[in-house]
This record gives C-alpha cells, sequence and structure tokens, in this order.
C-alpha cells in the first residue's frame, strides 16, 4: 500500500511536470520590437516614388471604371474583340448570339428579336471610326437596339448624353430613351429627335431618372429606336453621369486621390502595339480597335490628354511606359515632346520607360536578345534629343531570372538610363506541392517579399560589379502583383493579398536606396479600386497600400525584433524554397521632424495572435493612433454588394512606461503611430 502510494506520487509529479510544461508551450511569446530613429535605413530620405501605381487598359480598369462612359462599343464597330473574349461574352450572356445573326454589333442587342433583321452594318460611311449601323423602322411599330447598363443612381439622377445621325428618310423620328430591363414598355427617361438634312450630325441629349425608378446595381436598358418607320445610320453614341470630372468616375477620382500615389504608370502590355496619336484630337473623331495584348476594345477617348488630366486631379506625375515593340525612336521622342508640353509648362525631366517587359514573346514585335540593347540605346538617344533631362527606365528582367538580361543592357554606356525596371507578378496557387494545405499556400505567398528582397540585393550586387554602372544605376519596380486564378489561394482581391502589400511595403522601405520606385498594380482594377454594376469600391490591398502612403515618413529606421520564423519548403513555384521568414514582419519610419515615428507591422501566421512591445532607443514614446486590417478569412474580399467588408479598423494600443504594448491579431496589416521626445 505504502509503495503504491509512492508510484501514484510518483506519477502525478511526472504529470504536473508535463502539463506544466504543455502550458508553457502553449504560451504565445512576446515580440519585442526595437525602433532606433537614430539610424536609417534604406534612403537617407524615403522618395515618395516608392508609392507608386499602375494603369492599364485592361478588363474594366479604364473603359467601364475610371472613364464614366456608360456604353461599351459606342461606335458600332467590329473586330473590337478576341475570338476567346467572344466566347466568353456569349458564354455569359447567349442572347447575343442572335444579335450578332441580326446584324448587330456586340454588345448591342435587338429591342424586340421577334422583328427580325432591321439592321445592317454601314462600311465607310460613318461620323467615327470605320461602321456606322444602318436600321430600318416598321410603321407603326417600334423598331430599335438596346444595351444593358448600370447606373450609378445611388450618387446621380442625371445623365448626359449624344448620338450622331444621318436620316436616309424624310421625317425619321428617332428615341433615345433608359427603360427597365427585358421590359420596353418601362421608359424612365426619353428625349425624341428628328434628324434634320441628310448628312451626319451631332445630337445632345439629357435624361433625368426619377428616384427609386433604378435600383443601385440593378441593370436598365439604354434603347435608340425608330418609334413610327423611317430608315436612318446611327454612330458614335455616348451615355455618361452629369457628375462626371473631366469625363471620369467621380468616385473613383476621390478613392484615387485618398490613395496619395505620387506617380501613375501609363503601360503595361499594350504598349507594344500602342500608338499614342491615336489617342489625341477630337474624342468623337478618334478610331475605335482592337486591344491586341488584350483581347478587348481600346476606344482611344482615354489618351494622352486623359491620363495627364488624371494625374492632375490626384496630384500624381506621370510615368509613361514607350512602345519599343511597334513603335520608333522618332514616335517615341514626339510623344516626350507632346507631354511635356502639356504637363508643368514644359518643364520636361519626367519618368520614362522604354518598353515593357520586352524579354516576353507575348510582347507584339518583341526583340531578339541581340537586339535589345540597340533598340534600346536608338530611343533613348531620341527622347534625350527633345528632353535631356528626362529619366529613363530600361526594360530590365524579372527578380527570379534576370542576370544575362540585365546583363546586355547594362552593355550600353553608363547614362544610357537611369533605372533598370523589374517586374513580379505572382500566381500564388502555382505550388510545387500540388497536394499543400491552404496554411502552407497561405505562408508560402506571404513569404514572397522575404526572398523577393534578397533577390533584389543580388540584382543590386550585378550593377554593382560593373565599373562602368557602379553608383550609377537602381531598380525601378514598375508593376507587382498577387495574382491567382481561383478565389481559395491568396490573390490580389482578397485579405491575403493585402498582407502580401504591407510585405512588400516593408521591404520597399528598408530598401529604397536600391528600388527607389515602385508601381503597385494597379490603380484601378486588381489591388486597386474597383466598379462593377455602377458601384465603386476598393480592394483589400487598397486599403493595406493606402495606410502605408498616408503615413507621415520622411525615412525608414532601424528596426530588430524577435520574432520567430518559418521556412517555406516546395511552396510557390517561383521561390519554391524560403528559409527564416519572420511570422511578424515589422519596419518603421520617421517623419521629417523626428518626433514621430510610424511602426508597420504584419503577422503572416495565419492562427497566431502576437503580444507586440514596442522599445525605443533614447526616447520616450506616446501612443497616436493605430489601426490595424484584417478579416474573418483571408479569402474575404469587397465587392459592390459588400464594399466595407475588409477596411481598416481603430486597433487596441498603450504605453507601459517607456514601452509601446499591443497585440497583432494574426493575418493583418497593423500601423501604430507614435510621437516620440
Amino acid at each position: 500500500m505504502t509503495m503504491n502510494k509512492k508510484v501514484v506520487a510518483l506519477l502525478l509529479c511526472v504529470w504536473c511536470g508535463f502539463a506544466a510544461g504543455q502550458s508553457r508551450a502553449a504560451e504565445v511569446p512576446t515580440v519585442h520590437v526595437t525602433l532606433d530613429i537614430g539610424k536609417t535605413v534604406g534612403a537617407a530620405k524615403t522618395p515618395r516614388t516608392i508609392f507608386g501605381t499602375f494603369l492599364e487598359p485592361i478588363g474594366n480598369s479604364t473603359y467601364n471604371g475610371l472613364w464614366a462612359e456608360v456604353l461599351e462599343n459606342p461606335s458600332f464597330e467590329d473586330n473590337l474583340w478576341s475570338a476567346s473574349s467572344v466566347a466568353q461574352m456569349i458564354k455569359e450572356r447567349p442572347t447575343l448570339a442572335r444579335s450578332s445573326e441580326l446584324g448587330l454589333p456586340l454588345p448591342w442587342e435587338p429591342l424586340d428579336a421577334k422583328q427580325g433583321a432591321r439592321y445592317a452594318p454601314r462600311w465607310n460611311d460613318a461620323a467615327n471610326s470605320y461602321r456606322s449601323l444602318f436600321i430600318a423602322g416598321l410603321p407603326d411599330v417600334e423598331v430599335g437596339m438596346r444595351q444593358r447598363v448600370y447606373l450609378p443612381v445611388h450618387r446621380v439622377l442625371r445623365y448626359s448624353g449624344s448620338v450622331y445621325l444621318k436620316s436616309l428618310q424624310a421625317n425619321t423620328a428617332v428615341e433615345v430613351s433608359l427603360r427597365s430591363r427585358d421590359d420596353r414598355t418601362k421608359v424612365f427617361a426619353r428625349q425624341s429627335i428628328t434628324p434634320d438634312g441628310n448628312d451626319w450630325r451631332k445630337y445632345n441629349f439629357e435624361f433625368a431618372v426619377p428616384a427609386n425608378g433604378i435600383a443601385p446595381l440593378a441593370p436598365a436598358d439604354f434603347v435608340i429606336s425608330l418609334p413610327n418607320g423611317g430608315r436612318v445610320l446611327v454612330d458614335q453614341v455616348s451615355l455618361i453621369p452629369a457628375d462626371n470630372i473631366s469625363g471620369m468616375d467621380p468616385e473613383m477620382i476621390k478613392l484615387s486621390q485618398e490613395m496619395k500615389t505620387p506617380l501613375v504608370r501609363f503601360g503595361g502590355n499594350f504598349t507594344s502595339a500602342y500608338n499614342w496619336r491615336d489617342g489625341v484630337g477630337p474624342q468623337d473623331k478618334r478610331v475605335s480597335m482592337l486591344n491586341l495584348a488584350w483581347g478587348m476594345p481600346e476606344y482611344n477617348t482615354f489618351g494622352t490628354d486623359e491620363f495627364l488630366q488624371y494625374c492632375k486631379l490626384i496630384h500624381a506625375r506621370p510615368q509613361i511606359a514607350l512602345n519599343l515593340g511597334t513603335g520608333t525612336p522618332e514616335e517615341a521622342a514626339e510623344w516626350v515632346r507632346y507631354v511635356n508640353q502639356h504637363w508643368n509648362g514644359g518643364a520636361g525631366g519626367l519618368l520614362w520607360e522604354m518598353g515593357n517587359e520586352l524579354w516576353g514573346d507575348f510582347q507584339t514585335a518583341y526583340p531578339a536578345e541581340s537586339e535589345i540593347a540597340a533598340r534600346t540605346k536608338a530611343v533613348s538617344d531620341a527622347v534625350r534629343s527633345v528632353d535631356p533631362k528626362a529619366q529613363l527606365i530600361a526594360t530590365g528582367a524579372d527578380p527570379d531570372h534576370f542576370a544575362k538580361w540585365n546583363a546586355l543592357q547594362m552593355s550600353l554606356p553608363a547614362g544610357t538610363f537611369d533605372y533598370l525596371s523589374t517586374h513580379f507578378v505572382v500566381t500564388d496557387n502555382a505550388m510545387t506541392d500540388k497536394n499543400a494545405t491552404p496554411e502552407k499556400a497561405a505562408l508560402a505567398a506571404f513569404a514572397l517579399p522575404v526572398e523577393l528582397e534578397r533577390k533584389l540585393k543580388d540584382m543590386h550586387a550585378q550593377f554593382q560589379a560593373d565599373a562602368k554602372w557602379r553608383g550609377k544605376l537602381n531598380t525601378a519596380f514598375t508593376e507587382w502583383l498577387f495574382w491567382s486564378n481561383t478565389d481559395s489561394y491568396v490573390n490580389f482581391r482578397n485579405m491575403g493579398g493585402a498582407l502580401g502589400t504591407g510585405g512588400f511595403m516593408n521591404m520597399l522601405l528598408r530598401n529604397s536606396d536600391i528600388v527607389p520606385i515602385s508601381d503597385m498594380t494597379g490603380i484601378v482594377e486588381f489591388a486597386g479600386i474597383w466598379k462593377k454594376r455602377g458601384r465603386v469600391f476598393a480592394a483589400p490591398s487598397y486599403y493595406a497600400f493606402s495606410m502605408y502612403s498616408n503615413a507621415d515618413v520622411d525615412h525608414a529606421v532601424q528596426v530588430e525584433s524577435d520574432a520567430p520564423s518559418y521556412d517555406v519548403e516546395r511552396g510557390i513555384d517561383r521561390f519554391p524554397d524560403i528559409r527564416a521568414v519572420p511570422y511578424v514582419d515589422c519596419a518603421a519610419a520617421a517623419n521629417q521632424k523626428g518626433d514621430k515615428v510610424t511602426a508597420f507591422c504584419v503577422n503572416r501566421s495565419t492562427s497566431t495572435d502576437y503580444p507586440a512591445e514596442f522599445r525605443f532607443s533614447g526616447v520616450r514614446p506616446s501612443i497616436v493612433s493605430a489601426k490595424s486590417l484584417y478579416a474573418d478569412s483571408i479569402y474575404a474580399a469587397n465587392d459592390e454588394d459588400d464594399p466595407q467588408q475588409v477596411v481598416p479598423r481603430a486597433h487596441s494600443a498603450k504605453i507601459e512606461g517607456d514601452e509601446g504594448r499591443t497585440v497583432l491579431r494574426h493575418e493583418s496589416v497593423t500601423v501604430v503611430e507614435f510621437t516620440v521626445r
């Protein structure tokens, strides 16, 4: 009996020790973050240009997005979409197949398909581009065409429009109207036009939609019809909200302004086949054409002047990519001259990017490797001949295969360009481990900025190893995006993408001396501002980016942390193995006066909330503000139905003694601002 009691007591001691060990293992360690505001990292003064953004006509970024025009294919042209784009359009809207059979250009539809063939394209008799549309009416029967539209009725009820008409039969009456979708009898607004004479003429009209007539997010039909017979040619129609700002969506302008981006890149794959002259001059005369890069229309109504106006409205400088595909050096120089004449009183000295991803065979008229240096030199010489102060970015390669291509560019004389570009548009669901759990895939995506930081330093080492370029060349990171072809992975649309953005911005703050220019993809669509069904909203990455770009920072300061780390093995194919990735990544920057310091913290853990303790070398802090971006899931996203699902929230932080304390939620981006004395 005595022996049994001893055994029980021993077992109890062993169990208590084991339980205590388990309890200690379950305790989450405090992450100690030491900020030394006396030690600068990166550039002596952090360039605002690391907060640049990117705009390209792709998807609904410009047309049906930033550009406030409501209608698609307003000039009734053909060959504006690639075959695959047309197939997708008809898959989503099968009734458009019948439209095409009746002679209507996509995405226009007949007002009444049962009336049969009352339409025909008319070539070489047009007010704009190459085609107009012939409509044949019927006596005592309304014949017409319609297009599904989404109007921003939540903010504006007045719309202005115009249409070019050419009467082919005397006394032909034409009506433009807004009606209930698929219900021709319910008319919200209408205006009658009787074309004058038998030549092309522009007719303006105004609509006032009744309050509560069209529900927000609901489709309507824009209709052009002949109420009672006649024959007419129709071309170049427009419908635009009355509250547009220089032809642009005011909500998009407001969100762009609030982003405080100092630089907007106008470029991308479309650059290699884009002729800037197509996008200047009277808008009604600009020709609609196929955007070869993206298989979608390029209406050219948003061209150079409109882009420059957008930059002025949001207080950003233009950074334009020149066409080194189908373009010529002379064409590039003329574009530089034109922009300089229309910007900042002709002062010049803007950033110009010589081509886009010219190493890719998806670029129209891409150069062979043996041609790239000569092509770059020819454009550089042409541009500098009209603007010696121009800052030039030559096409460089991506961080995972830069050495050979960049060496070819660096064979040119030093000073031929000022920066080499790099891009990183990564497919986050391209996992080497095909059986990876969602957690592993997420942690692999969150780790990418860590490996990018190492690769960028390798890239800069190549610059420094070349004696003639040493100290004269840095990297311009002119595209970066976290992408996947499914919403069940980290991508630009969801909260996971926002964590990637936070990690990327921390990397830029620490390395602004070697990467002084960066353009996030994009200011509209992708990681930026979206518009769907007439409603404007922003992606979570937009808010993460804005937390950085709106901070009062002048220079990054040294940060040391004891955060635990993890390794990635067989992760995303671009960087499958990444070592020593901190779960909590903190960067910090002080303001110009040195009396304020902002800490930027990204918690990559998928499950652990880390207590954080901020220590300061030689100064006493006070909390000014704290905010955090997080969601119930890293796959959560904003959309037109719930535009505020993922937005920054006030965050709890406090001072105890000389230290700041807070808890960094798992899968979050947190910004804490301190005053110091």
